[in-house]
């Protein structure tokens, strides 16, 4: 009776007058939080890795040679020119690319070593140039080159933004330093037309480049730095500013000029007059002529077959070491001997 009373009166006592259920941070259950969710969990025999080596070696190195081959098919002639094309009584070099006075007109002579089958790409190719510099890749206004009403927006253009009070279109350091020496291509007194027609990319004239934009004002400061645009042709047409503003990521690249539709046979020489126009000797970087064929992998790349062969090959090798391994001194799989705690102790 007491005892029922007592606990009657505790039962009361803690329906009515229990502290308030403090929040618990706990997540409420679920197979996710409990990571219960069914799961694979392969379980790697050597069979199992013996047979992903091999299939990746068979799948990576037949890709290796196939590429290799197509990259060792493509024809290049490269001719570096900037020290060639500075006469050899010229002591300063720096002085003589910037005195306008003086020709820059040179001529070399290309000798076709293997047939070129069109279309033939001609690029040029700059050594030491850090076109990745982050000043310099800031030094550009995309809203001035897409819309004819910001070209008075010329933020982040310094120092090349405006001339004596005018904005600079296109403005930057990008644009103000474009490539301006100039290639005609002659083979047997005959003039090989180099088409620059779609040398810079679709999505670029079309998106990025506004085809009611003109250059104003442009190059029009105390010091040129590169080519004069054509104040007449929107810059969705001017191709050579649009290869040049896709920027480089490593210090030696090359950019497309044009291309040549016109076949080059063996022993074929090629003269070049050139306009050597381009300041690279304030930074000690290199100009070359590059004439290449593509093949359906594109230019030369070795690294790609290369790369390919080498893991292809490390596969294959690391497989055979494995079956060496399995044959020499076979593992029964889920041995308990091998786990630490049941082998004895060391000098024991």
């Amino acid at each position: 009776m007491d005892s029922h009373a007592a606990g009657s009166s505790s039962g009361g006592s803690g329906d009515g007058g229990a502290a308030p259920r403090r929040n618990s941070r706990k997540p409420k259950y679920s197979k996710f939080t409990q990571q219960e969710l069914p799961a694979c969990k392969p379980i790697l025999t050597p069979k199992w890795v013996i047979s992903v080596f091999v299939l990746v070696g068979v799948i990576f190195v037949p890709i290796g040679v196939a590429s290799l081959r197509a990259s060792r098919q493509v024809v290049e002639i490269v001719d570096r020119y900037d020290d060639a094309c500075v006469p050899t009584n010229v002591t300063d070099k720096l002085a003589y690319i910037r005195d306008k006075s003086i020709p820059k007109i040179c001529t070399r002579n290309l000798t076709i070593t293997k047939e070129m089958k069109q279309p033939i790409f001609v690029y040029y190719q700059l050594d030491n140039f850090y076109q990745n510099h982050r000043r310099y890749v800031k030094s550009r206004n995309d809203a001035q080159l897409r819309d004819k009403s910001k070209a008075s927006d010329t933020s982040n253009c310094d120092p090349e933004a405006t001339v004596d009070g005018k904005p600079i279109v296109p403005c930057g350091l990008i644009a103000w330093s474009l490539f301006n020496d100039t290639y005609n291509l002659v083979r047997n007194n005959e003039n090989l037309t180099v088409d620059k027609k779609d040398i810079s990319w679709k999505s670029d004239r079309e998106h990025k480049f506004g085809s009611d934009v003109f250059p104003t004002n442009f190059q029009k400061g105390p010091l040129q730095g590169g080519k004069i645009l054509n104040s007449s042709m929107p810059l969705s047409e001017q191709e050579d500013l649009i290869v040049w503003m896709r920027t480089a990521a490593l210090p030696t690249f090359r950019k497309l000029y044009g291309r040549i539709y016109v076949d080059l046979k063996v022993n074929d020489t090629i003269t070049v007059h050139l306009e050597n126009n381009y300041n690279t000797y304030s930074f000690g970087g290199k100009k070359k002529l590059v004439l290449s064929t593509t093949t359906w992998l594109g230019g030369k790349n070795n690294f790609l077959g290369l790369a390919y062969l080498t893991v292809g090959g490390l596969c294959f090798f690391l497989a055979f070491a494995f079956t060496l391994l399995y044959l020499i001194k076979p593992r029964k799989l889920g041995d308990n001997n091998y786990l630490s705690w049941n082998r004895p102790p060391v000098g024991r």
